[in-house]
């Protein structure tokens, strides 16, 4: 792994999170690579499930069925080191891939007429999507600001929750009851997830693996292992066979694969952001390039992976919460994951022993990343200031989505063509949000400007409510709002404070820059007293030195607005003939 660490794609320079184990760049020792490696590949297997389902709903046999999931598991493997990797095509982060679960319904038809090859149309369209979508994305930056991206990866963990429990409580639609052995079983993985990962110490490595195989356990003892004996009919080890593609899609279902194929972009976005997120201490903003990149590596080994009769795949959302729970955003241990997945896919008794994982452990994996999504979600949806239309893009999305997963009967009302993707609560909130961003943002100026009243009276709620709503209508950092605010009123305080009057205070916003002037009479502010020494206490301490505390409070006003702002500069005001005092902020 060391000649693969060398090798790998340079990533920007950050500022390392104090409390991760092993950052996106650093290199795990052997044993923790590859205990890290194997939680991750083992929990990306346990969603081979979604593939059986596939199967099962499409009535393939069992040669077909284990075409598909050695195929599937070879683009998991592709897609996950391609991510590792970096680069133009790859994220350069720990995102491991699963079997695309919003690609169920319209698989199923696909493979039960045309059989495994069938896949290969869909997978072609969905792929292509996310490669023109790919070099789009710098550019489609106000499409996707952290609210939007927050509402989706929300949403994601909210969907997650019913069948998460349905898993745990072995109950099902009619039969409410919990069935009391699955619902010990997901209790005591749950608990061990949560337990090792705050109390752990160097076991939350193995928190996710240790409650699973816990979990595992308990199932046994409680006689809840079934179709053991299935593993003995499979080969030990089968090298896959590629089956002849069919390109067959009807307009409707291209349409529906287009849409679940931007949506599944988007979730991607949210899965880079979040591993940004979480591997940068002075995070700020999503990086669209590294975003190009993800999207250009999933698109790419969804390709591949269709062609050769595999299940377009997603990144992991249990995956990303088990890197959070571990602390470890290594690239490596992508690259190992990949590694195994790869070795997996050649070996059809782990596979399909790994798939016969307990339904309440699932479930309770999937309510830990289910918990983790929404409050991360939330938490990335909120840190921008919101103003009101903000609130209703963000309210009104995920009310649309928890409505349609709490009475899915309302997409009946939908043409026949478009009914699955108006069942699932994560594609219309993702729709709706994009939606009501981009309708909101109509006739929102990127410019504003505020005069003080007609006497020259200027109070200080009336600028930092300028700034603040402004910011808020503009969506900006609250950190970076605050520090605007307080970074305006001590220059009107200079303004003032050296006898001059202020006549406009005008900002811009362009999602990179926040920027203030403040118009005022006079000649520019001095600011080159912030450089200069500091002035003797004793000096404008002494009574009657008037002119040496003028310059106290002067040399200190200039010294806080350059601690506030990133850059500040006074100069010359042609238009008025007055002069100006420009505050920079970095977003």
């Amino acid at each position: 792994m060391s000649w693969f660490a060398a090798r790998l794609s340079a990533t920007a320079p950050r500022r390392r999170v104090p409390d991760l184990v092993y950052a996106a760049s650093e290199r795990p020792p052997p044993a923790a690579l590859l205990v890290l490696a194997v939680q991750h590949a083992g929990t990306a297997i346990a969603f081979v499930a979604y593939v059986l389902v596939v199967a099962a709903l499409a009535g393939l046999g069992r040669s077909a069925t284990q075409s598909l999931v050695t195929m599937t598991l070879l683009g998991m493997a592709l897609a996950t080191a391609l991510q590792a990797w970096g680069g133009r095509t790859g994220s350069g982060t720990l995102l491991v891939h699963i079997p695309n679960p919003f690609m169920i319904g319209l698989m199923v038809p696909l493979l039960a007429a045309h059989g495994v090859g069938g896949s290969a149309g869909l997978a072609l369209v969905h792929g292509a999507t996310a490669l023109a979508m790919a070099p789009l994305m710098r550019h489609l930056r106000p499409l996707f600001p952290p609210p939007v991206v927050g509402v989706v990866i929300c949403m994601g963990g909210v969907a997650l929750v019913a069948p998460s429990v349905r898993q745990a409580l072995a109950v099902a639609p009619g039969h409410w009851q919990p069935d009391g052995a699955s619902a010990l079983i997901a209790a005591i993985t749950l608990g061990g997830i949560v337990v090792l990962s705050v109390w752990g110490g160097r076991l939350r490595l193995l928190a996710l693996l240790l409650a699973m195989l816990a979990g595992v356990v308990v199932a046994a003892l409680l006689g809840r292992l079934e179709d053991l004996a299935s593993l003995q009919s499979a080969p030990v080890l089968a090298l896959p066979g590629v089956v002849k593609p069919v390109f067959a899609l009807s307009p409707s279902m291209m349409v529906g694969v287009v849409l679940v194929s931007v949506l599944t972009q988007l979730d991607t976005l949210g899965s880079v952001t979040m591993m940004d997120k979480m591997d940068d201490a002075d995070w700020k903003r999503a990086d669209m390039q590294m975003i190009a990149g993800g999207i250009r590596a999933a698109g790419l080994s969804d390709l591949v992976t269709g062609v050769l009769g595999g299940m377009p795949t997603a990144t992991s959302s249990a995956n990303i919460a088990l890197a959070h729970a571990t602390r470890s955003t290594a690239r490596l241990v992508g690259l190992a994951s990949a590694a195994l997945l790869l070795a997996v896919a050649l070996l059809p008794q782990l596979t399909l022993a790994l798939t016969l994982m307990p339904e309440p452990v699932l479930g309770a994996v999937g309510l830990y990343a289910a918990g983790f999504l929404m409050v991360s979600g939330m938490e990335l949806a909120t840190s921008r200031a919101l103003d009101s239309r903000a609130i209703f893009a963000i309210g009104l999305s995920l009310c649309g989505g928890l409505a349609v997963l709490q009475m899915p009967q309302l997409a009946d009302q939908v043409p026949e063509s478009l009914r699955m993707l108006a069942r699932d609560g994560f594609v219309v909130a993702g729709v709706l949000v994009v939606t009501l961003n981009l309708l909101f943002r109509a006739g929102t100026s990127r410019r504003a400007s505020w005069r003080p009243a007609a006497d020259g009276t200027t109070h200080h709620s009336d600028l930092t409510d300028f700034v603040e709503t402004q910011g808020a209508r503009w969506g900006a950092r609250r950190a970076v709002v605050q520090r605007a605010a307080l970074g305006v009123l001590e220059a009107s305080e200079a303004i003032a404070g050296a006898g001059r009057q202020l006549l406009q205070l005008s900002g811009h916003f362009d999602e990179f820059n926040l920027d203030l002037t403040l118009h005022h009479s006079g000649p520019p502010l001095p600011l080159t007293a912030a450089a200069a020494a500091p002035t003797p206490t004793a000096d404008w301490l002494e009574d009657g030195n008037e002119q040496a505390m003028e310059a106290a409070l002067a040399q200190m006003s200039a010294r806080l607005l350059q601690q506030l702002a990133d850059r500040v500069r006074s100069a010359p005001d042609t238009q008025t003939g007055g002069a100006v005092l420009k505050l920079h902020f970095e977003h």
